[in-house]
C-alpha cells in the first residue's frame, strides 16, 4: 500500500469514526438531561435517589432504600412519564423534520408544510369550542380522549386532502404538495381563527395553552398510547437512509439506485404524518425542533443519513427535553408554554445555524 493510499484510508477511517464519536457524546448529553428532568423540581431528587426510585418502579431486587417514598411517588407518577413523553415526541418531531426536508429537498421543510400542526390544531380546536355541546354525553374516559384525537385526525386529515390533491397519474408531484400545503394551512387557520372568535372566555384560556404547547398534562396513559407509534417511527426510520440519501439525488436517479421514489415518498408521508401528528395531539402544537434538530445534525456530520438520522433524534429528543426542564421551572410553580420556549430559545438558534451553514448547501 503506498503512502498516499495510507493516508486516504486513515482520512476515511477519521471521517467514519467521527459521527459515531458525535452520536455518543449526544447520547451521553441526552442521558445528562434525563437526569437532570428527573431530579429538577419543586422537590428536587438526587441521581443517586431518581436511579432508585426508577430500579423500585421496575421491581428489581434490593430497590428502594436510596430513594423516600415521596420520591419514588413523584418520579413515577409525575416526572417519569413527562420526561418519557418528551423524550418520545422531541425524537419523533426531529426524525419527520428530516424525512420532510429529504421529501422536498428543502431545508427549511418541516411538517406543518403537509398540515399537520394546523390540521391538529383545527381538530383541536373544534373539540375545545364545540366539544361541550355536540359530545355531552360522553363519559369521563371518553372526554379526556377526546382532545388528543379529534387533533390527530386533524393532523391524518389535512394530510390526506394534501396527498389526494398534489397525487397526479400515480406520481406525487412535490411543488403541487407544496402548494396544496400553503392552501389547506391557510383554510385551517381561518377555520381557527372562526373558532376562537366563537369561543367563551374558558375556552380562549384552553384553546391558547393547547396551540403553544406543553408537557405538563404527560401521564402514563398518554405513554402507553403514542409510545408504539412513536416507537414505530424510532425504528423505521433508521431503515430509510440509503434511500433518503439517494431522494436527495432525484427521483430518477433514486431509481436508477434501485429505490421506488414513490413508494418511499408515501412511506415518509405516512410516518409524517403519525409521528407528528401524534405529538400535535398529545402535547399541543411544539415548533423549531423539527426545524433545528436536522440543521444542527448535518452541520456537525454532513448530510450522510445514516449519521444525521440518529443525531437528530437524539438532539431532539434532548432538545425536548430540556426546554421542558426551564419551562415548569423558569417561573415556578407556574409554567411556561414549551412552545414558547422553543421559539424563543429556536429561532436565534436557527438564525445562528443558518450563519455557520452559509455556502454550504443542502446536498452532499
Amino acid at each position: 500500500m503506498t503512502t498516499a493510499a495510507a493516508g486516504g484510508g486513515a482520512r476515511g477511517l477519521g471521517l467514519r469514526a467521527r459521527p459515531r464519536l458525535v452520536i455518543g457524546a449526544a447520547a451521553a448529553l441526552l442521558v445528562a438531561t434525563l437526569f437532570l428532568g428527573l431530579g429538577i423540581g419543586a422537590v428536587a431528587i438526587s441521581p443517586p435517589s431518581a436511579v432508585d426510585a426508577v430500579a423500585h418502579a421496575l421491581g428489581l431486587p434490593g430497590a428502594g432504600a436510596a430513594s423516600t417514598p415521596v420520591e419514588r411517588s413523584i418520579l413515577t407518577n409525575i416526572r417519569l412519564p413527562r420526561v418519557i413523553l418528551g423524550v418520545l415526541g422531541g425524537a419523533a418531531l426531529a426524525l419527520t423534520g428530516v424525512l420532510m426536508q429529504s421529501f422536498f429537498r428543502n431545508p427549511l421543510a418541516d411538517p406543518a408544510l403537509i398540515g399537520v400542526s394546523t390540521g391538529g390544531a383545527l381538530g383541536a380546536v373544534c373539540m375545545i369550542v364545540l366539544g361541550a355541546t355536540v359530545f355531552d354525553g360522553l363519559s369521563q374516559a371518553a372526554s379526556v380522549l377526546a382532545l388528543p384525537v379529534a387533533a390527530f385526525l386533524g393532523s391524518l386529515g389535512a394530510c390526506a386532502i394534501i396527498f389526494v390533491l398534489a397525487r397526479q397519474d400515480g406520481v406525487v408531484n412535490v411543488t403541487t404538495m407544496l402548494l396544496c400545503g400553503i392552501a389547506v394551512n391557510a383554510m385551517a387557520g381561518a377555520g381557527i381563527g372562526f373558532l376562537s372568535f366563537m369561543a367563551d372566555d374558558a375556552q380562549l384560556r384552553d384553546l391558547t395553552f393547547w396551540s403553544l404547547g406543553s408537557l405538563g398534562a404527560a401521564s402514563w396513559w398518554q405513554v402507553h398510547a403514542v409510545g408504539p407509534a412513536l416507537l414505530a417511527i424510532l425504528v423505521a426510520a433508521p431503515f430509510l437512509t440509503m434511500g433518503l440519501n439517494a431522494l436527495l439525488l432525484g427521483d430518477a436517479e433514486a431509481l436508477h439506485l434501485g429505490y421506488h421514489a414513490e413508494r418511499l415518498k408515501l412511506v415518509i408521508l405516512l410516518l409524517t404524518c403519525v409521528g407528528a401528528g401524534t405529538v400535535v395531539a398529545m402535547c399541543g402544537v411544539i415548533g423549531f425542533i423539527g426545524l433545528i434538530a436536522p440543521h444542527m445534525s448535518r452541520l456537525i456530520v454532513g448530510p450522510d443519513h445514516r449519521y444525521v438520522v440518529p443525531l437528530a433524534a437524539i438532539l431532539g429528543a434532548a432538545l425536548l427535553t430540556g426546554a421542558d426542564i426551564v419551562a415548569r421551572t423558569a417561573v415556578a410553580p407556574a409554567e411556561l408554554p414549551i412552545g414558547v420556549l422553543t421559539a424563543i430559545i429556536g429561532g436565534p438558534v436557527f438564525l445562528w445555524l443558518l450563519r455557520q451553514g452559509k455556502g454550504r448547501g443542502f446536498h452532499a
